[in-house]
C-alpha cells in the first residue's frame, strides 16, 4: 500500500466539485450538464483509489462498474435501466467479493439486511411489473454488499446503507411513487456512499503488510541462534 490515503487531495476535490456540479444539475434538471459531471464521478475516485492504493483490486472492478451504470441510467428507456441495473449488479458483487476477503460480516448485520430486502420486494412487488425479478435479484445482491460492508469498518457500513437507501429511492419510483426531490435525494445518497466506501476501503489495514510485519516479529534478531 501507498501510505497516501489523505495525500492525494487534488483528486478528491476535483470529485467533490464534480459532485457539486452533478447535484445542481439534477436539481434544476439540466441534462447536458448531468451528462458531462455524472460519468466523471467513479472514474476519479478509481484514480484516487489506484493512487492510494497501488493496484486494481474488486472494489476498482466495482467503481468502473459503478461507471459504467451511471451512463446507462442517464439514458430513457426500460432496456437502459435494466442496463444500467446490469451494471450495478457487477458493482454489488465486487464490492462483495472485496469485503468478504476483508472479513465476515456480524450475522445480526446479515439477517437484518435479509429481512429489509424481504420486506421491501412485499412492499413493491404489485407494483413492479416486468422489473419484479431483475428487482429481486438486484436488491438481494445489494443487501448483501451493504451487511458485508459492516465487516469492513463502520464508515464502510454507512456507505452501504446508503447504497441501498439510493437505490431503494430509485425502485420506489420504478412501483410510482416519486418523493418530492427523488433525484436528488438519489444522487446524494449515491454520491456519499460512493466517496464513503472508496475511503473507508483505502484507509483500511493492507494484509501484506501486516503478513510482512508478522514474519519480520517472528525473525530472529541479531547475533541471536538457536
Amino acid at each position: 500500500m501507498r501510505h497516501a490515503t489523505g495525500r492525494q487531495p487534488a483528486l478528491l476535490w476535483a470529485f467533490a466539485a464534480v459532485a457539486l456540479v452533478e447535484l445542481v444539475a439534477v436539481a434544476l434538471d439540466v441534462r447536458a450538464v448531468q451528462w458531462l459531471a455524472k460519468p466523471l464521478l467513479a472514474p476519479l475516485l478509481l484514480v484516487w483509489l489506484w493512487r492510494v492504493r497501488g493496484r486494481f483490486d474488486a472494489v476498482a472492478v466495482g467503481l468502473v462498474f459503478a461507471a459504467a451504470g451511471d451512463v446507462a441510467l442517464l439514458v430513457s428507456g426500460q432496456p437502459a435501466f435494466l442496463l444500467g441495473m446490469a451494471c450495478f449488479l457487477g458493482t454489488q458483487v465486487a464490492f462483495t467479493t472485496a469485503f468478504l476477503r476483508h472479513r465476515r460480516p456480524p450475522v445480526v448485520a446479515v439477517v437484518g439486511y435479509l429481512l429489509l430486502w424481504a420486506g421491501a420486494n412485499a412492499l413493491l412487488w404489485g407494483q413492479l411489473g416486468a422489473l419484479r425479478l431483475p428487482v429481486l435479484g438486484y436488491s438481494l445482491a445489494l443487501s448483501v454488499m451493504a451487511a458485508t460492508a459492516t465487516g469492513v469498518s463502520r464508515q464502510a457500513a454507512v456507505g452501504g446503507a446508503l447504497f441501498l437507501v439510493s437505490d431503494l429511492l430509485i425502485g420506489v419510483d420504478a412501483a410510482g411513487a416519486t418523493l418530492p426531490g427523488h433525484g436528488l435525494l438519489v444522487m446524494t445518497t449515491y454520491i456519499g456512499a460512493l466517496v464513503l466506501i472508496t475511503t473507508a476501503w483505502a484507509g483500511r489495514p493492507d494484509p501484506s503488510s501486516r503478513s510482512v510485519s508478522s514474519a519480520a516479529d517472528l525473525r530472529p534478531t541479531d547475533g541471536v541462534r538457536s
